[in-house]
């Protein structure tokens, strides 16, 4: 175990936790950053363009991670590579436990981050970034005038599909039900779209290509007979799942298994915070995880503030 008493430990490596660091080591606290694969920039690292952070339009999530982790390194941040397992946070001095050591700290940012749920498909792996896709905002505009696949039937799968739809010519939304569980109001926008044609009660059971994505193989749920269609692409909507399970059991979580804070960061452990995408919240984004890393760490502060 270190010997060292941290002001705050910052569990994550990705935008809401270099946000934390940042502002935490101009706040003059003492911190470390735990990250299990050594990286920082968390989803960012492989998303191709981020074209919504304000003042840089058009940037590669990786030259933006990077941007943030040298501006970290200017501060003297301190990363480590660890995996962390659990926390006992209910006393003054909190314990973060990893499988290479443990660490003790006054206070806690989860920065964690999410996942996208797989369809655990052959080609999905194969094809990740070839053709393969998470985020249509993120990749959408590389396939401006082409056919994509959606896959999903939640308000996400419909998002997707009506942002794709403004510049692809065909967009073909794979749904394993014969309806979808989205928002009534993003259905009939969805279903109005002239480019935009509905699969019903059939699931991908392969994505398909040679050196890039050109078809998925489908299967219909009713008849159990296969088809396949010709596709540039496919967008994969079908859940998030939050990095939590190491906190479940000892902090609030919602059904989703998202821990419960609100636009303060604050868990239901006192000098606990939660920021980034493994918090509940409205919107995930690099610019809304940003914001948690620093209101987190001003909670922090304060907690500190007031038990010292």
């Amino acid at each position: 175990m270190s010997n060292t008493v941290y002001d705050v430990v910052i569990i994550g490596a990705g935008p809401a936790g270099l946000a934390a660091a940042i502002y935490a080591k101009r706040a003059r606290l003492s911190c470390i950053v735990i990250e299990k694969t050594g990286g920082a920039g968390g989803q960012a690292l492989s998303t191709y363009e981020v074209d919504n952070y304000p003042g840089m339009p058009g940037i590669g999530g990786f030259e933006l991670s990077q941007a943030f982790r040298e501006h970290c390194d200017k501060l003297d941040v301190t990363f480590v590579t660890d995996e962390v397992v659990g926390i006992e946070a209910e006393h003054e001095i909190k314990q973060v436990f990893a499988q290479e050591n443990n660490y003790e700290c006054r206070s806690i940012i989860i920065a964690t981050g999410a996942r996208h749920a797989k369809l655990n498909v052959p080609g999905e792996k194969e094809f990740s970034g070839m053709g393969v896709s998470y985020c249509a905002t993120c990749d959408g505009a590389f396939f401006r005038n082409r056919t994509v696949v959606v896959v999903g039937g939640g308000d996400v799968a419909a998002e997707d599909a009506i942002f794709l739809a403004r510049a692809c010519a065909k967009v073909y939304v794979v749904h394993r039900r014969n309806e979808m569980r989205a928002a009534g109001t993003l259905q009939e926008a969805l279903f109005a779209l002239p480019n935009v044609e509905m699969i019903w009660n059939s699931t991908v059971e392969e994505i398909v290509g040679d050196d890039a994505v050109t078809g998925v193989v489908l299967k219909d749920v009713q008849t159990n007979t296969t088809s396949k269609i010709d596709a540039d692409g496919v967008f994969i909507a079908v859940g998030i799942i939050p990095n939590s399970n190491e906190f479940t059991g000892k902090l609030a979580v919602n059904n989703e298994g998202y821990i419960v804070a609100g636009e303060d960061c604050r868990t239901s452990i006192p000098g606990v915070y939660a920021a980034g995408d493994v918090r509940e919240k409205q919107l995930r984004q690099i610019v809304t995880a940003v914001a948690d890393g620093a209101n987190a760490v001003t909670g922090a502060q304060k907690f500190i503030s007031v038990k010292g």
